[in-house]
């Protein structure tokens, strides 16, 4: 007897320079296959990079997808780009990850264009920001790992399956807590900490996924197992294809 799940197809966009020295890039084909084994979900994914995302979003074209993810890699050949994919992510329903460089770049997003602030800088980008939104960590997380709790009841609890995960981080900058209140206030929940009280997860209540990690969980393991946050996305992605087939409004 043929036991093998049936197969979900989603279209998804992976936004990012890609480049075989980001490992988080070469583990991507990996994470496919593996959910395409496992879980019987297969995701017909489109390598868009930066310089090219603004116009892709401009054309409409991200919005033809099922699912955005916005993978490390930063700084990014476009930081425009890429805050445009988010932007129509965002705005447009469309399940969204953005894991690393993604989260750094999806705060930067809603700071400038839901908040208000159109000279919030990412220090990579802008060195000479004066007062960065994301600004160099205090100690640097490159090769570390950590322990992560999700807030009862958030997106981010339900697609780890738990409360509290160990993760493994690969960046220089995060989020400048003095700058953290004013986006919570316009929606956006930080609905994930580290031991220090630091802000390493971030989503979007409302929407119908998006949720954005300071952490990598696409280097969980080996990724023959993928992480539950990016099975979750994955889910995500064809729940939002199969009702665009069925003629039901995708968001």
């Amino acid at each position: 007897m043929n036991t093998a799940p049936i197969a979900r197809i989603a279209r998804i966009a992976l936004v990012g320079d890609r480049s075989p020295h980001v490992t988080s890039h070469a583990r991507v084909p990996v994470l496919l296959d593996s959910l395409a084994a496992r879980d019987g979900i297969v995701l017909d994914a489109y390598w868009i990079p930066t310089a090219d995302a603004g116009a892709a979003a401009a054309a409409g074209t991200l919005a033809r997808f099922d699912a955005v993810w916005v993978l490390p890699g930063s700084p990014y050949a476009d930081e425009a780009g890429a805050l445009a994919a988010i932007r129509v992510a965002r705005e447009e329903g469309i399940p969204f990850l953005g894991t690393c460089g993604g989260f750094q770049h999806a705060l930067l997003e809603y700071a400038r264009n839901v908040c208000g602030l159109p000279d919030a800088a990412h220090a990579e980008n802008d060195p000479g920001a004066g007062d960065p939104l994301i600004a160099p960590l205090a100690c640097s997380l490159v090769g570390h790992e950590g322990l992560v709790r999700a807030e009862p009841g958030s997106l981010a609890e339900s697609a780890l399956g738990a409360e509290r995960t160990m993760e493994r981080y690969h960046c220089d900058y995060g989020p400048a807590p003095r700058h953290l209140p004013a986006l919570a206030a316009r929606g956006l929940r930080l609905s994930g900490h580290d031991e220090d009280g630091q802000v390493r997860v971030a989503e979007l209540p409302g929407h119908p996924f998006f949720l954005a990690t300071l952490f990598q969980p696409e280097l969980s393991g080996d990724g023959t197992r993928p992480h539950p946050i990016v099975r979750a996305f994955a889910a995500a992605a064809v729940e939002r294809a199969a009702r665009r087939e069925e003629g039901f409004p995708a968001g």
